[in-house]
């Protein structure tokens, strides 16, 4: 699941519209689909989920879905269908419990959507897609509280450095004194952070020190499951990370083609679900990810007062990546890449860098933090 979310972050694009990439590896419905393959395109499937070790992938998908149910993650797939097999419905009934229903019309998908996802999707589909025969849909829905919440009296208007030209205005979470395990990771050239919810989930944060996240070369080499060995005991830090609430939809249909995924959509063999020919039109994701105080434990943080203590410092200040990570399992749930965490936000230019006579500066030239010239 984390290999097919790394090359799915790999070969997405950014546009100035969706400036951040936002998936869930885990429902993306091509996990659903292969219970309806058979032959070439069962092995083809099998091929890019990197099914070569297990003995059987439904039951190992089964339990890792067992494992992650609780009262904070809830998922739920659904079959919307004209005419399907009932193997292929008892199946996915037994493998993924999942909900099966003739297809009746738009409304029923969308409403089906959102109670799934508490609210949170409320329109999904727009239209039907044309000469549907078969809609496989997995909807996640996660609310975590922070083990130690962040005190929203202490969120104030921050900025967040786009790139070494331009910034935009973000709300800021602030916290003196934060318990938080991180380290600089040298082969990544990045600051790694994880801020733990309760309930065994995680948010991992990857921010490369260049300030630019080149996914493709960090792909090659982050691995989550080495990032946790190496995660040292949490020491108190001053933390400010932005409040953000990002929504991502994508059609994804040009990406796993350009997976080598062509024949899934092209010519499949999809007997197992229903006699006759069927065809893959789209594979549509969607996704929201919120990130504000909410948190479980008050504690003492009520009581901080912000100031500019000598503890280390975490600024989440620029591009990022992130996992939202089920931590016994270290299975990531969420994936995605923040380049804007306020999109909506007009870009404001950084001015020139002077020195203290108003005069230009070098700025392949500045001192470590931005000072006088070396």
């Amino acid at each position: 699941i984390e290999k097919l979310g790394m090359k799915l972050l790999q070969n997405l694009d950014t546009t100035p519209e969706q400036p951040n990439i936002i998936i869930s590896p885990l429902s993306i419905a091509l996990l659903l689909l292969y219970s309806g393959a058979v032959n070439e395109t069962e092995e083809l499937l099998m091929q890019h989920l990197h099914d070569h070790a297990l003995p059987c992938y439904h039951q190992a998908l089964r339990h890792v879905l067992a494992q992650l149910r609780n009262d904070d993650l809830q998922l739920a797939t659904g079959i919307f269908l004209r005419k399907p097999k009932q193997e292929f419905i008892n199946q996915s009934q037994k493998f993924y419990g999942s909900d099966a229903a003739v297809v009746e019309n738009l409304e029923q998908i969308n409403e089906w959507v959102d109670q799934a996802t508490n609210g949170k999707m409320n329109n999904f589909l727009i239209a039907l897609p044309p000469n549907m025969l078969l809609l496989l849909i997995n909807a996640i829905h996660f609310k975590g509280q922070w083990q130690t919440q962040f005190d929203p009296r202490f969120t104030s208007r921050g900025v967040f450095y786009l790139d070494e030209n331009s910034m935009v205005d973000v709300d800021v979470m602030e916290a003196a004194k934060h318990p938080l395990s991180t380290f600089i990771d040298n082969e990544l050239e990045a600051q790694v952070a994880r801020f733990p919810f309760l309930n065994s989930m995680s948010l991992l944060v990857v921010m490369p020190l260049s300030g630019h996240v080149n996914i493709s070369s960090m792909a090659a080499k982050l691995n989550l499951s080495s990032i946790y060995e190496r995660l040292p005991r949490e020491k108190v830090v001053q933390v400010k990370i932005p409040k953000f609430k990002l929504e991502y939809s994508q059609e994804l249909q040009d990406v796993l083609m350009k997976l080598g995924l062509g024949d899934v959509f092209q010519k499949p063999n999809l007997a197992f679900i229903s006699d006759g020919p069927l065809l893959v039109s789209s594979v549509l994701h969607k996704s929201i990810i919120e990130i504000n105080e909410e948190g479980a434990e008050a504690a003492a943080a009520t009581t901080v007062v912000i100031s500019r203590a000598s503890n280390p410092v975490f600024h989440l200040s620029q591009p990022f990546f992130i996992a939202l990570m089920n931590d016994a399992l270290q299975l990531p749930i969420f994936m995605g890449v923040i380049n804007n965490p306020s999109p909506g936000a007009p870009i404001i230019q950084r001015a020139e860098p002077t020195d203290k006579l108003g005069y230009p500066v070098d700025k392949n030239n500045l001192g470590t933090f931005g000072g006088p010239p070396k």
